[in-house]
């Protein structure tokens, strides 16, 4: 299994660029750190892991806070925590993150396709 981000400022409908998150596993007490990256310049992390991960429970920690200080804007989210369990299918888990000062909205969504110079 893998997991992949796509993070867009529905403000102004832009992807956002250069985005920590932060990918943690569930184990008894503790959510431990799986993998850290920063989204790509269409708001995209491909992969959260270099390798296959089982089946469990994961936190997505997306740290909003930095974004908005550096565009000087106010906001009610200094990060948002998405929280998943992987049951076993699909095989690839792709989360889309919806972003915008004062909310927020995340779904289950296709896997990003792969760029145009990627297929060829």
């Amino acid at each position: 299994m893998s997991i992949s981000v796509r993070v867009i400022d529905s403000t102004n409908g832009c992807p956002v660029a250069d985005l920590a998150v932060t990918l943690h596993a569930r184990e008894p007490g503790a959510w431990p750190v799986v993998a850290r990256e920063r989204t790509d310049g269409a708001g995209v992390i491909g992969a959260l892991s270099d390798g296959e991960l089982p089946r469990g429970a994961y936190r997505l920690v997306f740290e909003t806070g930095a974004y908005f200080a550096e565009r000087a804007l106010d906001s009610l989210y200094p990060e948002v925590i998405v929280s998943l369990r992987y049951q076993g299918e699909p095989h690839h888990l792709h989360v889309p993150l919806l972003l915008s000062p004062f909310s927020y909205t995340t779904y289950r969504g296709p896997a990003p396709r792969p760029a145009a110079a990627e297929q060829a």
